[in-house]
């Protein structure tokens, strides 16, 4: 199969029927086999009813439904483990995104050699409490990931199979696909302009929340992909330099006291300091001591409620 679309959705009945309709022109059109996959994620508007209806009607729908709401990530993950098709593209479910993208973005990745190709959204249809905030927060992810892509959490995006299947995507984690695929191993990273369609149907889901919560999940995969596999080189580092700055200011400390007996060591607040160093250099030291211990007996597991699946 030469293209496997994955899209995850919470109460989009109303555009599904359209999205699917669309895809299916622009894949027969070009002569694509493909095949959709739905994951519903714990809708409770009917979009489940929806779903079958269209798979009753088109084979190559594909659909998975939870048993309750998960999150982008986890609908993601999910449907990644069963993609068939040698390129994957996930796509937004609210006709925000244009399926006319979807032959262009295949191609990158199949003559191009691209590993993952980010859609950029450069004209936009959102109001600013929206577009100011994507605007920092794609600048900030640019800065500690050293990714140059304009829009990271952009829906619209091509995959290698191999890329998707690899990578772990989990909690929030969805938006830094590219910098998760980067610290996998797949460098080949491109973006390519496309459309930004005005919602048709249903409400927004963004808010300030995902905003706040995106720079935590940034600063989280920017450690797990340095030191997820190496904690101690962090902790221990940091340990050791704060150690010694505790056991250089107290034997700082002991001399003066030794040549000039009239000093009251307890009386200075840096021989507080210094005792404070001292301490947090050990705790720091025994922390990445245990998390190299954790991260070797253990893994992340993602594990979801499926209710149906077709």
């Amino acid at each position: 199969m030469q293209l496997s679309i994955v899209v995850p959705l919470k109460n989009e009945a109303e555009s599904l029927p359209e999205l699917e309709a669309w895809i299916r022109r622009v894949c027969e059109q070009q002569q694509i086999s493909y095949e959709i996959i739905f994951v519903d994620d714990g809708s409770t508007d009917g979009s489940w009813k929806v779903i079958e209806a269209l798979r009753a009607a088109n084979p190559s729908v594909r659909g998975i439904k939870f048993r309750r709401n998960y999150g982008k990530s986890a609908a993601l993950h999910t449907a990644f483990q069963i993609v068939q098709g040698d390129v994957v593209v996930t796509m937004d479910a609210d006709l925000q995104d244009s399926p006319d993208e979807l032959p262009e973005l295949r191609r990158m990745i199949v003559e191009d050699g691209f590993d993952l190709v980010s859609g950029w959204k450069k004209v936009r249809h959102d109001p600013p409490s929206k577009t100011i905030p994507t605007k920092l927060y794609n600048a900030a992810a640019r800065w500690m990931s050293g990714i140059y892509l304009h829009d990271f959490n952009c829906g619209l995006k091509s995959y290698r199979r191999e890329v998707v299947q690899t990578i772990e995507v989990y909690g929030e984690m969805h938006r830094y696909i590219p910098v998760i695929a980067k610290w996998s191993g797949f460098t080949k990273i491109g973006e390519k302009v496309v459309e930004h369609r005005a919602r048709q149907y249903g409400t927004s889901k963004f808010g300030w929340e995902r905003f706040v919560n995106g720079f935590l999940d940034l600063m989280s995969i920017s450690f797990v992909g340095r030191f997820g596999k190496r904690p101690m080189h962090l902790f221990g580092s940091l340990g050791i330099i704060s150690f010694l700055i505790g056991f250089g200011i107290l034997a700082y400390l002991t001399f003066t006291k030794t040549f000039y007996s009239e000093w009251r060591i307890a009386d200075r607040p840096l021989f507080f300091f210094g005792i404070l160093a001292l301490i947090i250099g050990t705790q720091m030291f025994l922390t990445g001591f245990l998390a190299e211990m954790i991260n070797r007996n253990s893994s992340v597991r993602n594990v979801y409620l499926i209710e149906k699946e077709i």
